[in-house]
């Protein structure tokens, strides 16, 4: 039976640091991650993707901002769902365009996704999350008292808006997503963490001002439609422990025993890698496999033939021959 894969893009494969964030540019980086997920589907698993969105809602937040004499200036949760349309839209394109190369004639869509969190999560109360355009300091604060905004000096490159990266506690849709790919399609969905909102008392749902993190709700997805396996495709052909160092060492097959340790001696920067192995291990620990590669070794990492692979127990022998 053909696994269920969900593959979660970074963000730098669709936007890379330094490049200009044409269309076009974009348009190009979407195509290039196409034309792997071609393959594998050619190879038959039925696949699930998802996307960040981080400089696409950042250039959008900066329209806004640009615009606000002009144009009112949609909040943050309209933001997201208009960047998770216009890369929704690239990679549906794209991937019908791959396929159709390769005389693969499987549906694909994107879904527009809506993620909930709980508006009680801690994080609303703690805004960490930098968002949006570079402010001086003065211009930082003056907006935060005209907006009740929380501003954050970001790394030494100027200051930032913050907002709550709260933890996802369902993708709304994702019975719909299985239900899909039961039937041999091809879905994008829950780019950019999903959009999030909250239940009322009511029942009715809201909108939220927050960031869901990408890796976090990927795999709330690969846990709610069922897969089989969950695939993080970053700008590293593996995880690394000592990363930088002269012991740095890449890995490949992790028990879910040794990645705890790993964590332990605090291996994995919350940063870059920490959320990424977090949601891998949960997965694993749920009896998944979990896969963290680059996007040009995807086929082969699903194989069993590169990228780290996290596992309750190790990898299957039948991959390991």
């Amino acid at each position: 039976m053909a696994e269920r894969v969900v593959i979660a893009l970074g963000g730098n494969a669709i936007l890379q640091p330094n490049q200009e964030a044409t269309y076009e540019n974009q348009l190009e980086n979407v195509r290039k991650c196409s034309e792997i997920i071609a393959r594998i589907v050619k190879n038959g698993h039925r696949v699930i993707i998802t996307h960040g969105n981080g400089p696409q809602v950042g250039n959008i937040l900066r329209q806004n901002e640009e615009a606000k004499d002009v144009v009112p200036p949609f909040p943050l949760d309209v933001c997201s769902a208009e960047s998770q349309g216009f890369i929704g839209y690239m990679m549906e394109q794209t991937l019908k365009n791959e396929l159709r190369k390769l005389n693969l004639h499987h549906p694909v869509v994107s879904l527009l996704t809506q993620t909930e969190v709980d508006k009680d999560d801690p994080a609303f109360e703690n805004p960490t999350k930098p968002i949006g355009v570079f402010f001086t300091e003065e211009e930082a604060k003056a907006l935060a008292e005209e907006k009740n905004w929380v501003v954050m000096e970001d790394a030494g490159r100027g200051w930032r808006r913050a907002v709550a990266s709260p933890m996802p506690k369902s993708i709304l849709g994702s019975d719909i997503v299985k239900k899909l790919t039961d039937e041999q399609g091809i879905v994008i969905a829950a780019g950019g963490g999903g959009i999030p909102v909250v239940t009322n008392e009511d029942g009715t749902l809201s909108g939220i001002e927050a960031v869901i993190d990408k890796d976090r709700s990927a795999f709330r997805l690969a846990q709610e439609v069922e897969a089989e396996v969950f695939m993080v495709l970053t700008d590293v052909q593996n995880v690394y422990v000592n990363y930088g160092t002269p012991n740095q060492r890449a890995l490949t097959d992790v028990t879910l025993k040794e990645a705890n340790q790993y964590v332990k001696e605090g291996q994995f920067s919350a940063g870059s890698m920490g959320p990424k192995m977090e949601a891998a291990m949960k997965f694993a620990e749920q009896g998944g496999r979990a896969i963290i590669c680059s996007l040009d070794q995807a086929d082969l990492a699903l194989e069993g033939k590169a990228g780290t692979h996290i596992t309750k127990y190790g990898l299957p022998q039948a991959l390991l021959a």
